[in-house]
């Protein structure tokens, strides 16, 4: 069965009372493949006797540690001052000429490690360790040491009173650790500024317990890696090798102020890749010589290649919320932590390619999400207005949500590449587009992981820049033009809406409909996931007559009309009804406030000013988001004005009997109509101004 002895050979672990048997070993302990790399040893001495036959055994783990101790850089405290002389005189080596992609390769990372060695040198590193802790004083040493001396004496020495003095030096080092808690924690709220006050918040956030993986057939960390690649990267065709590279005339030069535009939308608490180099170093490197990030990315796009060294990756393995069960790896999903610099260079090739991509008309009108202008709150009120319009002339109208199952994940090179070779797109941006989803390999970060880098085959990597423009481009055949109806999308969510004289004619359309978009997802190999697939009839508010139960049909599985759906965050039910909306907004806002407040009692915590930034920037957002489209009634008003009175009385320290009069001025935090109104009226003005 592969498991191990731990015993040790010759060591007896069964001494009879009677002296007519001998001595034997009948005490095992065993061992599987899994933890036999942890253990340290087996011991039958060393324990007391407990005036058993059976000698007492210990058995010593040693388990692996999970933490990471090399040293890492502290790049917040580069000596930049040091460095600026030589960065200002910083030559990057010019590339070869038609260079085979190896040797391109070769020397973009000979470049890049040569500068990225320079400023590491030139920062401090630290070795962090799993036991360091930022609370230890002196006294505490002190009081460790007093807590083992004084226990080992009374393990020796075995009386009352050593007993009773070992135990109040336990009790005293265990409530010096208390008291320098407490007093770490009120020193750091008392010293929390603007830059850590997002910090402390996290602090104070309730942590959910990380869930081990217990996939079937798979009993080890090695087995788990496997699997979950074999779920989310299964393999694709690769494309074929491009041989010598050459330059492309139709490729236009990079610029210093597209590196600049790029390096200001990234920001700096963004996870770095595997690099573990941040923004800010190359936002610093570029301030000080613009030419040095320039000339290191300009010939990837002047010959439409994308290095190895900048496709590899780090897929943090997240636990999907809502998923009960973690037998299965639908329950998780991966994100990819890139390098910084390949970033750069991607969110510069997403803005070509989206100007491109909209002049060419390769995106669909209909299209939202991940492109400039437009946000989710364009893509429902043009699903609520489509409603409201059909539902004029006393027709009944219904949607049906859907939701591409595995979105990024599914995109083909292959296909996409021939699609925008037939739609002419300038060759060395194609080129480009295939080397970036071609060769990638990735390390899948989880607890236990065996940390095995392995070649995955897949679509669009999740947190690129450039990922989310490329899935549109790659889905946009699934649109189509509906009479008496719309179809919209926001990247993977996709409705369609139909109008008709009855709910059984819409019925039959939608049917009609989700067949012709399931045929076409299958040609270019999506599909649409069964559980997010959700049907709502629609209501106008003086509509009497009972509600339709008129279902459709996907796959076999049978779509009862909802009385409530969520998408993109807004709450819709049938009338268009908002209180269900903000009544999941305040939930949602009092759920937050219920720890953020823990930051602030009165008399202690962080400063009044910090506080008004948590209720303007994290409590005020979440309770009214949405209310540029729907418009809160009396009945949500009144419980969302009750809440705020309290976030603006824990703001200034106020008492309950101060008048909300008073509250609002001394708060500085708008009362929740006025403020409701005012994101309307934007809003508005919004539509208006928009381009046609």
């Amino acid at each position: 069965m592969g498991y191990t002895l731990l015993n040790t050979p010759g060591i007896y672990t069964r001494f009879p009372f009677t002296g007519t048997h001998r001595p034997s070993a009948i005490d095992l302990a065993f061992a599987n493949p899994h933890i036999i790399s942890a253990f340290h040893s087996w011991d039958a001495s060393t324990l007391p006797s407990t005036g058993s036959d059976h000698a007492r055994i210990l058995v010593s783990l040693r388990p692996p540690s999970p933490h990471n101790d090399k040293p890492r850089p502290r790049w917040q405290e580069v000596d930049w001052l040091s460095l600026t002389d030589r960065l200002k005189d910083w030559q990057v080596p010019p590339p070869p000429d038609a260079p085979s992609p190896n040797q391109l390769d070769q020397w973009f990372s000979s470049a890049l490690s040569t500068l990225t060695t320079t400023i590491e040198a030139s920062a401090p590193h630290s070795r962090p360790s799993p036991r360091s802790k930022p609370l230890w004083t002196p006294l505490l040493t002190y009081r460790r040491k007093e807590f083992t001396k004084t226990t080992q004496r009374a393990k020796k020495l075995q009386t009352p009173d050593s007993y009773a003095i070992a135990r109040l030096s336990k009790l005293g080092y265990f409530k010096s650790i208390k008291r320098a808690k407490a007093s770490y924690w009120a020193d750091f709220l008392a010293k929390a500024s603007p830059n850590n006050i997002w910090t402390a918040k996290q602090l104070v956030a309730p942590r959910k317990t990380p869930r081990f993986f217990s996939l079937p057939d798979a009993s080890g960390p090695v087995a788990i890696n496997k699997a979950l690649l074999d779920h989310f990267f299964p393999p694709k065709d690769p494309l074929p090798d491009r041989g010598r590279l050459k330059r492309h005339p139709s490729a236009a030069p990079l610029t210093p102020e597209e590196i600049k535009l790029a390096l200001c939308k990234s920001s700096p608490s963004s996870a770095p890749g595997p690099d573990r180099v941040p923004y800010s170093v190359w936002k610093k490197v570029n301030l000080i010589n613009p030419t040095i990030i320039l000339e290191l990315l300009s010939p990837l796009v002047a010959f439409g290649y994308h290095p190895p060294s900048l496709k590899t990756a780090n897929g943090v393995v997240l636990d999907k919320p809502g998923k009960a069960s973690n037998d299965s790896p639908v329950s998780f999903w991966i994100i990819v932590l890139l390098k910084t610099i390949s970033k750069v260079l991607e969110r510069v090739m997403t803005v070509r390619l989206s100007a491109v991509a909209r002049s060419k008309g390769l995106l669909h009108h209909n299209q939202c999400g991940s492109l400039p202008g437009l946000s989710s709150s364009d893509t429902c009120l043009t699903l609520m207005h489509k409603v409201r319009t059909l539902q004029r002339p006393r027709l009944k109208v219904s949607t049906l949500f859907l939701d591409i199952k595995a979105g990024f994940d599914n995109v083909n090179a292959s296909t996409l590449r021939a699609r925008l070779l037939a739609s002419h797109v300038p060759s060395y941006m194609v080129d480009w587009v295939s080397s970036f989803l071609s060769e990638r390999t990735g390390t899948l970060v989880f607890q236990g992981s065996p940390n095995l880098s392995a070649p995955i085959s897949v679509g669009t990597p999740q947190g690129s820049p450039i990922s989310p423009l490329l899935f549109l481009l790659y889905v946009s055949p699934l649109h189509m033009s509906v009479p008496r109806g719309l179809m919209i999308s926001y990247v993977d969510d996709f409705s369609i809406t139909v109008a008709s004289p009855s709910y059984r004619g819409n019925i039959r359309r939608l049917q009609g409909l989700l067949n012709t978009v399931a045929t076409r997802g299958r040609d270019i190999g999506v599909s649409f996931s069964v559980p997010k697939t959700e049907l709502i009839h629609w209501r106008t508010p003086s509509e009497r007559s009972p509600p339709s139960t008129a279902a459709i049909d996907l796959e076999g599985h049978l779509f009862q009309p909802s009385k409530v759906v969520r998408w993109l965050g807004y709450w819709l039910t049938p009338a268009l009804n908002t209180t269900h909306h903000f009544r999941q907004r305040l939930s949602l806002a009092q759920a937050i406030f219920s720890f953020v407040k823990r930051l602030s009692s009165p008399g202690a915590g962080v400063k009044p000013f910090l506080c008004h930034r948590i209720a303007n920037g994290l409590l005020l957002p979440i309770l009214t988001y949405g209310a540029d489209l729907l418009t809160p009634n009396s009945s949500a008003l009144r419980g969302m004005n009750s809440f705020w009175h309290r976030v603006q009385r824990w703001t200034t320290n106020n008492f309950f009997s101060t008048p909300t009069s008073i509250l609002y001025r001394e708060a500085c935090l708008p009362p929740e109509i006025s403020y409701c109104r005012y994101r309307r009226r934007l809003a508005a003005l919004r539509v208006a101004c928009a381009p046609l």
